[in-house]
């Protein structure tokens, strides 16, 4: 029988690269044949930036390499979908901003190395909320990319682009980062499985920098078993990103693969965080999946403890999150070091260009009045670090395994407007991971023939990714709800 090359997964294309039923190059063929068709054809997605124009060339000497050697990598082969603010020293990385347009690094960022190394081809490099300052995936440098299950719709951000392309089957696997809500929102609104790792497993050097505080990167792939081969690859200590120092004695021995186990929600306390569910008629659709994503859980062996003390996510974001006060002078840190020949060397310059999409406009010109060790700084700190004591207090006090809500408690936003009610910020303040899984969909309509996605998000302690491994793959098993996109069929 030919090979299904539809939404296959690395464990898939593996075997049957070592049966000889598929290679590289004829998986390599397929993705740009559906880039080419769907990305700015067809529903014109605009999710992708650039493609690699070597790329068919790597696959060939990945065919060479395993007829001589066998698999050379745990990624051997695989295509990458790469968020655009994620170093490649072979292809441009432009953050989504006209003014660092052209601009190829003299390196590879820590995790593409260390996914080249592992054998993947980086096939393409996806769209971002331009610098990834927000949440609708819109750029100067390409535009708006657009929610594949409802073209009227943003694909979530600021990793929209990278959402929007796995949710198309343009790649196998794909890469965010996350300062707020950006690995989560477009798992979410793109009915996909996106890990934001403990703050300090995944290095960030080489990535552009929004806030060091906050920030990292995970992957965002279809099922949890490839974010997890993901996971292991990219997770490790870098001695160019400090705080992965603190992962050293925290690293899974082995693979984290061991946590995908079919009953791994079987006696499990997950608590339900009742405060991040909307009230009002325009969450309705959000929290009738989510709770019935709950039951699932439950009819698997969890004890689910309904948590009613207060955690208001709305104000997590606008007096606890440091985004803004580090934008300026964490980014600066990243332009100050570009090599001379680089267009722009500061924020500063950025604005002067006039070069940037005028919706982060507003958000430059506020992080140009905030700093880094001010009073007003160091205050969010505190409520930083009261929130991550709170979060363990009431894990320690139901004895929870991990908690779950919502990740949006309304539906992914329409393009023109701003995400509403994000609940990912809980995790991207207190550096806790989580890993967000589809859920369902909202009622289908006529720009949205199956529905619009909605993610249920699981958060666990500092470190616990093989809990929530165990938990989010449980699930999946349990109740595989992922649809492929109407608007993008088989070629």
């Amino acid at each position: 029988m030919p090979f299904n090359f539809k939404e296959t997964t690395v464990a898939e294309v593996h075997r049957a690269m070592l049966a000889g039923e598929v290679t590289c190059r004829e998986l390599v063929e397929y993705y740009l044949g559906r880039i080419d068709a769907y990305d700015r054809k067809g529903p014109c997605l605009n999710a992708i930036i650039l493609v690699n124009p070597k790329a068919l060339e790597e696959a060939d000497r990945l065919d060479a390499a395993l007829k001589e050697k066998g698999l050379t990598g745990p990624l051997h082969g695989i295509p990458v979908i790469l968020k655009d603010n994620v170093d490649t020293a072979d292809m441009p990385t432009t953050a989504g901003s006209e003014s660092l347009r052209g601009f190829t690094p003299d390196e590879d960022a820590f995790i593409t190395r260390r996914l080249r190394e592992a054998g993947a081809i980086i096939l393409a490099k996806s769209n971002l909320h331009e610098f990834a300052i927000w949440g609708e995936t819109i750029s100067s440098i390409l535009g708006q990319t657009l929610n594949p299950y409802d073209l009227t719709r943003t694909p979530g951000g600021s990793s929209g682009g990278t959402g929007a392309a796995i949710a198309s089957d343009f790649g196998i696997l794909g890469i965010g980062t996350d300062t707020i809500n950006s690995i989560r929102s477009p798992s979410s609104a793109c009915s996909l499985v996106g890990i934001r790792p403990t703050i300090g497993l995944v290095s960030r050097s080489g990535v552009v920098p929004y806030s060091f505080t906050q920030d990292t990167a995970g992957p965002i792939c279809r099922t949890v078993e490839d974010a997890v081969a993901v996971l292991d690859v990219i997770a490790g200590y870098d001695r160019k990103d400090d705080e992965t120092a603190w992962c050293v004695d925290k690293l899974q021995q082995g693979s984290y693969a061991e946590y995908l186990k079919k009953d791994g929600i079987r006696g499990k306390r997950i608590g339900v965080l009742e405060s991040f569910f909307g009230k009002k008629d325009v969450h309705e659709e959000v929290n009738r999946v989510v709770r019935a994503a709950i039951e699932v859980l439950r009819e698997q062996g969890a004890e689910v403890v309904p948590i009613t003390e207060e955690i208001d996510s709305g104000w997590l974001t606008s007096s606890v999150s440091v985004h803004l006060y580090d934008l300026k002078d964490h980014l600066n840190i990243y332009l100050n070091a570009l090599p001379p020949r680089a267009p722009v060397h500061s924020v500063e310059e950025v604005m002067a260009s006039g070069k940037f999409h005028p919706g982060i406009k507003e958000n430059l010109e506020k992080a140009m009045q905030l700093s880094t060790g001010t009073p007003e700084y160091n205050q969010r700190l505190i409520l930083r670090a009261q929130t991550q004591t709170k979060v363990m207090k009431l894990m320690a006090d139901y004895e929870l395994d991990a908690m779950v809500y919502p990740h949006q408690q309304q539906l992914v936003c329409k393009t023109g407007g701003s995400q509403q009610q994000r609940n990912g910020v809980l995790c991207s303040v207190t550096g806790f991971p989580s890993i967000a899984v589809p859920a369902g969909y909202s009622t289908p309509d006529e720009n949205a023939p199956i529905g619009v996605p909605v993610g249920m998000e699981i958060i666990g302690r500092p470190w616990s990714e093989p809990t929530l491994i165990e938990i989010a793959y449980g699930f999946q098993q349990a109740a595989p709800l992922r649809k492929s996109p109407p608007t993008t069929p088989d070629l």
